[in-house]
């Protein structure tokens, strides 16, 4: 009768401590989905977002600082994803493609890309073999382009993630086969960048936790170019 007892005393003690046990596996599970969920920013990982020290359009807010707001001003504008061919090179209709967050970020900028992109091409037709007859009206919207036009004139960075701190609101990534977006100032829970971009048809014009589902060709920062 008295053993009895002892493990019934035994039993009431082992049920708190298994709610305890679960309570606790349950707000670790909670708070380990809030880290990986939440928005990061550079000061969770004890660095600053750089500044660009150019200002190409003198309105008090640093180049990298322009094109981030840029795209993000861009994507706001909620275009549906669809590649078509414009007289005078711009969309006008309310469609657009990846291509189109980038000029539409150097614009806030200050910067012309399509003017830069057309005379480069046109200065430097061996820089940009695959183009064989240039076109002003498409050039500029295509990632080759582009990726060759970065190479050529923007400060070429790591493609690794060995440190956050090496990606930074405002740059360029171009990712294969045919993708490019801006980096945002928002971050994952490893530091890696939310991309500003416009993928598909069915995902829109976003800024999305997305640089670590695709693969990285090329990162660039611009630093005034050939302006």
């Amino acid at each position: 009768m008295e053993k009895t007892h002892i493990r019934t005393e035994k039993k009431k003690l082992l049920i708190p401590v298994a709610v305890a046990a679960a309570v606790l596996s349950a707000v670790l599970i909670v708070l380990a989905i809030h880290k990986i969920t939440r928005v990061h920013y550079a000061v969770d990982f004890g660095f600053c977002d750089i500044k660009s020290d150019l200002d190409a359009d003198g309105d008090g807010i640093d180049d990298y600082t322009d094109i981030m707001r840029g795209a993000l001003a861009y994507i706001a504008t909620e275009p549906i994803y669809g590649s078509k061919y414009y007289s005078g090179g711009y969309p006008d209709d309310g469609y657009g493609v990846c291509t189109d967050v980038i000029w539409n970020a150097f614009r806030a900028a200050g910067y012309d890309l399509k003017a830069m992109v057309d005379r480069d091409i046109a200065e430097h037709p061996e820089a940009y073999p695959d183009i064989e007859n240039p076109d002003p009206n498409i050039d500029f919207r295509r990632v080759r382009s582009l990726r060759i036009f970065f190479a050529r004139h923007a400060e070429v960075l790591t493609t690794k993630f060995d440190d956050p701190a090496d990606w930074q609101p405002g740059d360029i990534v171009i990712f294969d086969p045919s993708h490019i977006g801006i980096c945002s100032d928002k971050r994952n829970f490893r530091g890696v960048p939310y991309l500003i971009h416009h993928g598909s048809l069915k995902q829109g014009a976003v800024e999305a936790d997305d640089v670590r589902w695709l693969d990285v060709a090329g990162h660039y920062r611009w630093n005034g170019g050939t302006e």
